[in-house]
């Protein structure tokens, strides 16, 4: 076992505590940054000026008119930019445009006494545009050949081979849809100067230091006259991974111009319309099996709609290339990427960063082809499991494969999955108007930073003369516990009580160069970074102990608040106050770096991962056939989070990653103005009354979560495993039980088509194509085994499907 994993005993990780800030959450008395405009006499509060076009040239801009309405301070354009006019990383996302590129898209910003004032000076502002053709869908940028980034292929085996020794070879097309992220908290930046022209901005922000690089180059400073703190988020879900930089950049440019602290913070419809999305897919693919239903081969291409820049769009789309295979093992495998441009917003992170949707893309072949090879769907994806010695396409070997069949097994008992079954097929024969179904899906997730670069952290560990300690680490808390975490870890390698550590707001001035709240990770590098500080304080205090109690050093133990040695004792806080009069250094500089990560991404091979988590869900599902409503009967999960860090927090985030997943896939319907009319590109669901989130009523009513026990993982803090993002997959089971109860009004072995999200009007499409009517307007299944074409369908085009030996199935589409 790894020093690193090794957990001594009574530690404070392990138990199940609150989140730190619970009670302040639930009385009201968090702050976040937007509360501290009151704490700032003489803030400047900024508005956008937003173009009314999906892509247009800025021909004319006119601010002069705004400065005659009272209030209205300054307005910024691109001449006020001191440094560079770009809030991207790839340098493709200018701050000021001369060409909008989206609906909404800011061409200027007004700064008023108040934000009335400086919202009627943006409707001062006059702007004249020259419209341009505009790609809203990705299926548009497609045929117009509109793309961005790198093309990255994963390829293993020998695809031809593997489709030649299929027996069973289908094939189809896919689309599915983004989501936003709706946290509760919109965007915000509160920036201010002091005397000597040092920059502190108060930011919502995932990534503080890339915050800072991104208003130092626009400023034209350099990083260290650049303070960034996040004191909170109300939810970030990596819609602020990248995107809260332009806005901090515009309030840091205000502040600097104006001598005055400015506030931006953006209003709902703002918020949804301005900022970038989970990703949509557009994937293609052919699958092939062999007479016992294991995959042999898969050939697939994904798109992803990534909008008008590229923000995070090419990690993303790896990330969903290599986690195409799911769980699964596919010995021949050729995946190609490519990333759509768009005239939308730029779609960015979005928890599980491209992973869910390329596990998608396998989770819908495996649920559309299972009624056409005759199988069982839980039985066609368990006998597809990797197990011991395999590796996935880009050459990681899969670790502990045995631990997803531990989860299936104990879903399948603690679910009491084959007795209700029974019950289902019961309902079902005497319910004409409503079906049942249970689908189970499991989940391997990839933890690590794609770029190698990133999987690094630092911490900031201060004890004081009395004992008590303060921590800084470089990770943000958007709700998650990460702090709550921290703070654990750091009372279990010190040895004392959870009540002597506190910890201080993740500012680049205490932690400088970090790596964004990402990527699952923050507990894995933060907590990596702060064990190490304190350890490296416990060694000096070591030393001491061990001339103190007359021992070796290596017999000092630090446990309970007491530091002991050679059947002595002393109090923590006692010891610690010794020390300083013995002039012991008592604060520490912590780092981590996670060991044993390679790729090459040109190649698409590697080891980019420093583990998998695994999970399974079983959901059942009942539908009604009159409308395609729906309600959750009852979920089981079964989670591996290594030995967890702080199990309550831990259940919170599997219950609400389930929860979200749902949402992307069952509810939350993005709709842009597809039309030619005048609002081409326009998002028509920009708000809680036209975007549908998940509520009370979209809840199981049975739910039943559990952690994977015996699963330490080596090398790992104190055997933990992230807990962020792999959750969200385990939703997968929601949409499969769909696709069965909607299968289910039809005779056996039907398989249909489902869209996603998969709302009651996209149920209700199911359910008639199940009974033989008409066929669902989103898309087309291809079933290879004859010559012609398949049915064509609204929206889709025909497709050819090549001959194939006498060996193929044929079936028709829906069949």
């Amino acid at each position: 076992m790894s020093a690193l994993s090794d957990r001594p005993t009574n530690p404070v990780v392990g138990e199940s505590l609150p989140h730190e800030a619970a009670s302040l959450h639930v009385t009201g008395q968090a702050l976040y940054t937007d509360d501290l405009v009151g704490r700032l006499p003489g803030t400047l509060h900024a508005h956008p000026v937003q173009a009314p076009h999906a892509h247009a040239r800025v021909t004319r801009l006119d601010v002069s008119a705004a400065y005659d309405v009272p209030g209205v301070v300054r307005v910024l354009t691109a001449d006020d930019v001191p440094g560079v006019n770009d809030a991207g990383i790839k340098h493709d996302e200018p701050l000021f445009p001369s060409e909008v590129m989206y609906y909404g898209h800011s061409v200027c910003w007004v700064l008023g006494e108040t934000l009335e004032a400086a919202r009627l000076g943006s409707l001062a502002v006059e702007v004249d545009y020259e419209p341009l053709p505009a790609l809203v869908t990705v299926k548009d940028a497609i045929a117009a050949d509109s793309f961005q980034g790198g093309q990255p292929r994963m390829e293993r085996g020998d695809i031809d081979a593997g489709f030649e020794a299929a027996t069973h070879v289908f094939s189809g097309e896919f689309e599915f849809a983004g989501q936003e992220h709706f946290y509760l908290e919109t965007h915000c930046s509160l920036a201010q100067v002091d005397e000597n022209g040092q920059v502190f901005v108060q930011c919502s922000t995932q990534h503080p230091t890339e915050t800072q690089d991104i208003v130092a180059h626009v400023l034209g400073t350099p990083s260290h006259a650049v303070t960034v703190q996040c004191l909170r988020m109300g939810g970030g879900f990596g819609g602020k991974e990248m995107q809260p930089h332009g806005y901090a950049a515009i309030a840091a440019l205000g502040a600097t111009l104006t001598g005055r602290p400015v506030r931006l913070r953006l209003t709902r419809n703002q918020d949804i319309t301005m900022s970038g999305k989970r990703h949509g897919f557009h994937a293609q693919w052919r699958v092939g099996f062999d007479d016992t239903g294991h995959l042999v081969a898969l050939d697939a291409t994904l798109t992803a709609d990534g909008g008008w820049s590229l923000d995070l769009s090419e990690p993303v789309l790896a990330r969903a290339l290599c986690h195409i295979d799911n769980a699964y093992w596919i010995p021949n495998v050729r995946v190609n990427g490519r990333i759509a441009k768009s005239h939308k917003t730029s779609q960015t992170a979005f928890r599980g960063f491209g992973g869910p949707q390329g596990m998608l893309v396998i989770e819908d072949i495996l649920g559309r082809c299972a009624p056409l090879l005759g199988l069982d769907p839980i039985d066609l994806r368990r006998r597809n499991f990797y197990v011991h010695g395999q590796a996935t396409p880009y050459g990681q070997p899969v670790r502990h494969p045995e631990r997803a069949v531990t989860c299936w097994e104990q879903v399948l008992t603690t679910g009491d999955v084959a007795a209700r079954q029974a019950e289902i097929a019961a309902y079902n024969s005497i319910h004409e108007h409503s079906k049942r179904a249970l689908a189970m899906t499991p989940v391997k997730f990839g933890i690590s930073f794609n770029l190698t670069a990133f999987n690094q952290a630092g911490a900031l560990v201060h004890v004081y003369k009395d004992g008590s300690v303060l921590i800084n680490h470089g990770g943000t808390e958007m709700g998650q516990g990460l702090h709550t975490k921290m703070l654990q870890v750091a009372a279990t390698a010190l040895g004392v009580p959870l009540s002597m550590v506190r910890l201080a707001p993740t500012r680049t001035d205490k932690v400088p160069n970090t790596s964004a709240t990402a990527a699952s990770s923050g507990a894995d590098l933060n907590g990596g970074a702060v064990k190490n500080a304190c350890e490296q304080i416990t060694e000096r205090l070591r030393s001491l102990a061990g001339e103190r109690f007359e021992v070796a050093p290596a017999e000092v133990t630090f446990s309970d608040g007491m530091v002991s040695g050679g059947g002595e004792s002393m109090p923590w806080a006692e010891f610690v106050n010794l020390a300083y009069f013995n002039r012991i250094q008592l604060w520490a500089a912590g780092y981590y770096r996670t060991e044993g990560l390679h790729w090459d991404s040109s190649i698409m091979q590697g080891s980019p991962f420093k583990y998998f988590a695994y999970g399974v869900a079983a959901t059942e599902v009942e539908v009604d056939g009159f409308t395609g409503a729906y309600r959750t009967r009852r979920v089981d999960i079964v989670h591996d989070v290594g030995d967890s860090l702080s199990p309550l927090v831990d259940i919170g985030q599997v219950e609400g990653g389930f929860v979200q997943g749902a949402g992307w896939l069952t509810l939350e319907d993005l709709r842009w103005d597809e039309s030619d009319g005048p609002n081409r590109g326009r998002l028509a669901t920009q708000a809680a009354s036209t975007y549908k989130l998940p509520s009370f009523s979209e809840m199981p009513e049975e739910f039943n979560v559990a952690l994977l026990e015996q699963a330490h993982e080596d090398g790992a803090v104190y055997g933990s495993k992230a807990v962020g993002e792999p959750p969200l997959m385990l939703a997968f089971s929601v949409r499969e039980a769909l696709r069965q109860a909607a299968a289910a009004f039809g005779p056996a072995g039907t398989s249909i088509d489902l869209a996603s999200p998969a709302t009651p009007e996209a149920v209700w499409w199911a359910i008639q194509e199940a009974r033989g009517g008409a066929e669902p307007p989103h898309m087309t299944a291809m079933v290879e085994g004859g010559t012609g074409v398949v049915p064509d369908q609204p929206g889709n085009g025909a497709h050819p499907i090549e001959p194939r030996s006498e060996r193929a199935q044929r079936v028709s589409s829906g069949a």
